[in-house]
C-alpha cells in the first residue's frame, strides 16, 4: 500500500462515516420542525411529547456528526496538499460559507431551540426549530455545490502562470445543475431516512403498547412520508442519472456495465461484468430500456465504456480512465434495490392503515425494525457510486487523483492516522448506539397535562 492508496482509504472511510449522520440529521430536523409546528397549531399534547422525543435523538446525531465532519476537512491540507493547492481559489469559497454563514445558523439557532423552551412563546420557538432545519439545509447545499464543481467544473480557467484552477464565477458555481440535482436527492433521502427511523422506533414501542399515542401519530407519519419520499427519491435519481450521463458519460455507462456505444441500448439487471476482457461475462438485460430511461427515447444511442476509453487517451494520453466497474454496478443496484424495497414497506404499511389494522400488525413493525439499516445502506452505496464512479479524476477530466495527493506525506504517516481515526469512528459508532437506543427505548415520557399546555409551562 502507497500513501495513494491509503489516503484514499482514510478520506473513504471518513466520508462514508460522516454521512451515515448527515442525511439523519436533515431529516430529523425537518420532522421535528415539522411536529412543533403541528402541536402550536393543534395544542395537542401528544405533538409536543413527539416533538420532544425526536428532538432528543436529532440532537445525539447532530452531536456525532459534527464530530466526524470536522475531520473531513483538515485531510484536505494534511493528504491532498497538492489537490488544494490546485483548486484551493474554487473550492475554498463553498466551504467557507458553509462554515461562516449555515453552520453557524444551524448552531445558533439550535442552541436557541434546546434553551428557550420556557423563555420564549409557541410560535417562535417552532420559528427556531424551523431555521434549523433551514440551516441544515443551506449547510448541505454548499457542501454539495463544492463537490458538484469537481463532477462537473464550471465558472473556473486555468492560470498557466500559476498552474492553478482560479474561480471566474461564483454565479456559476451555486447554479452547477450537478449541485442541484444532487441538493434534491440528497434532502429526499435524508427524509426517507428519518422516515424509516421513526417508523422502526415506534413499531418497537406499537408492539409493546399499540395503544400509545405519541407512536400511533410517528408511525402514520412516518410511513407517509417514507412512501412520499420513496417514491420522490426515485424520480429525482432518474432525472440525476440523466445529467449524469450529459456530463459525466464514462461514469454513467460504469453504472450501467455499457461496454459499447448503442443505440438502441438495453438496459442491464443482471451482470458479471469483466474489466481486464472489456465486456460482461454475463448480462440479462431490457431491449432499449437504457435508452428509455437516458434520453426518454425508444432508440436513443448511449456511449459505451470501450469508446470512451479510447477517446480519453486520444484526450488526455495514455491511462485507464474506466473506474472500477462491478463496483459502481453492484453499488447502483443495491441502492435502487433497497429504493423500491422501502417504498414497498410503506405501501404496505399504508395498506394496513386504510383497513385499520396498522397499529396491532406486530408482524409489520418487526418488519420496519429490521429495515432500520437499509437506508443507510442505500445512502452509503450512494456515494460510493457518485464518487468511485468519477474515479480515475478527483476534478472529472481535470484533475487526476493520483496527482491530488500530498507529495511530502509519507505511507506510514497516512497509516497510523488512518487506523487511529478507525478506532476513534468506531468508539464514537458505539456511543452513538448506545445513547440513541438508550433513549429511543426510554419512549416519550409522561403525557403533558392540560393544566400544563394551557398555562404555557412547557415553554
Amino acid at each position: 500500500m502507497d500513501a495513494l492508496i491509503a489516503a484514499r482509504w482514510q478520506f473513504g472511510i471518513t466520508t462514508i462515516y460522516h454521512f451515515l449522520f448527515v442525511p439523519l440529521t436533515i431529516g430529523l430536523a425537518v420532522v421535528v420542525a415539522t411536529l412543533e409546528t403541528l402541536w402550536v397549531r393543534r395544542r395537542d399534547p401528544k405533538y409536543l411529547r413527539a416533538t420532544k422525543f425526536w428532538g432528543k435523538l436529532f440532537l445525539i446525531n447532530f452531536a456525532i456528526g459534527v464530530v466526524t465532519g470536522i475531520v473531513q476537512e483538515f485531510q484536505f491540507g494534511m493528504n491532498w496538499s497538492s489537490y488544494s493547492r490546485f483548486v484551493g481559489d474554487i473550492f475554498g469559497a463553498p466551504l467557507a460559507v458553509e462554515g461562516l454563514a449555515a453552520f453557524f445558523l444551524e448552531s445558533t439557532f439550535l442552541g436557541l431551540w434546546i434553551f428557550s423552551w420556557d423563555r420564549v412563546g409557541p410560535r417562535l420557538h417552532a420559528a427556531f426549530a424551523w431555521l434549523v432545519a433551514g440551516g441544515t439545509i443551506l449547510s448541505a447545499f454548499w457542501i454539495l455545490a463544492a463537490n458538484a464543481w469537481m463532477q462537473n467544473p464550471v465558472g473556473y480557467r486555468l492560470n498557466p502562470a500559476t498552474g492553478r484552477a482560479e474561480l471566474e464565477s461564483f454565479l456559476d458555481l451555486i447554479r452547477n445543475p450537478v449541485a442541484w440535482h444532487h441538493l434534491g436527492h440528497t434532502i429526499l433521502s435524508a427524509l426517507l431516512t428519518a422516515g424509516v427511523l421513526m417508523l422502526a422506533i415506534s413499531g418497537w414501542h406499537l408492539i409493546r403498547n399499540h395503544s400509545d399515542e405519541v407512536f400511533r401519530l410517528s408511525s402514520a407519519l412516518a410511513v407517509g412520508l417514507v412512501l412520499a419520499s420513496g417514491v420522490l427519491v426515485a424520480t429525482s435519481g432518474h432525472f440525476q442519472g440523466q445529467i449524469t450521463a450529459d456530463v459525466q458519460p464514462m461514469k454513467h455507462a460504469a453504472v450501467e456495465a455499457h461496454w459499447e456505444t448503442e443505440g438502441p441500448a438495453a438496459l442491464s439487471l443482471f451482470a458479471i461484468p469483466d474489466m481486464e476482457q472489456g465486456r460482461n461475462r454475463v448480462n440479462i438485460a431490457i431491449p432499449h430500456g437504457l435508452s428509455l430511461l437516458t434520453d426518454h427515447s425508444w432508440t436513443a444511442e448511449v456511449e459505451g465504456i470501450n469508446p470512451l476509453q479510447a477517446e480519453y487517451e486520444a484526450t488526455f494520453g495514455p491511462g485507464d480512465y474506466r473506474p472500477p466497474v462491478a463496483t459502481v454496478y453492484w453499488s447502483f443496484r443495491v441502492m435502487v434495490g433497497v429504493g423500491f424495497g422501502l417504498i414497498g414497506l410503506a405501501g404496505l404499511g399504508a395498506g394496513l392503515l386504510y383497513r385499520r389494522r396498522f397499529y396491532q400488525a406486530a408482524w409489520f413493525h418487526r418488519a420496519a425494525l429490521a429495515a432500520l439499516i437499509l437506508p443507510f445502506l442505500a445512502n452509503i452505496t450512494g456515494w460510493v457510486v457518485t464518487e468511485i464512479g468519477r474515479q480515475p479524476w478527483t476534478v472529472y477530466n481535470v484533475l487526476l487523483t493520483r496527482d491530488s495527493v500530498s507529495p511530502s506525506v509519507g505511507t506510514a504517516s497516512v497509516l497510523i492516522t488512518l487506523i487511529g481515526f478507525t478506532v476513534l469512528y468506531g468508539i464514537l459508532a458505539v456511543i452513538d448506539v448506545y445513547l440513541m437506543a438508550k433513549y429511543a427505548r426510554a419512549g416519550a415520557g409522561e403525557e403533558t397535562t392540560s393544566e400544563e399546555v394551557g398555562a404555557g409551562l412547557v415553554y
